[in-house]
């Protein structure tokens, strides 16, 4: 049997996914780079991105937005400030969610909320250029 490598990714909200995995591509602030097992120690903050996670041969994928990614002799644990699973995004429901956020913030009154609906539209847009 084909040596695995032992995989969490947590979020604030919860732990999104647990398991012995073939493979992770990771988006690193410095790069994307792959995680297989025995891969050498290394720490890197995330930069908003896809997260692939090759097990079995399946291919799962995740939104993440900031956060950390350790790689140790356990395996690779990813802190992400958000993560969303691609799979169970539906792309009307965003395509919607991004013309809201964009009427939002033709309609904002104040800078403040010019500012916060245009980071909110910033993120949906994120997340739609992922799925």
């Amino acid at each position: 049997m084909a040596e695995k490598l032992k995989f969490d990714l947590v979020s604030p909200e919860r732990l999104l996914m647990t398991a012995e995995v073939d493979q992770v591509t990771v988006p690193g602030a410095e790069g994307v780079f792959g995680v297989g097992p025995g891969h050498v120690p290394v720490m890197s903050t995330l930069r908003p991105g896809v997260l692939d996670v090759v097990e079995n041969g399946t291919e799962k994928r995740f939104f993440v937005r900031g956060g950390f990614a350790e790689v140790n002799a356990d395996g690779l644990t990813i802190l992400a400030e958000q993560a969303l699973d691609l799979g169970a995004v539906d792309a009307a429901d965003l395509d919607q969610e991004i013309k809201n956020a964009e009427e939002d913030a033709a309609d904002a009154k104040t800078e403040a909320a010019r500012e916060e609906a245009a980071e909110r539209l910033a993120k949906l847009k994120e997340v739609r250029a992922a799925v």
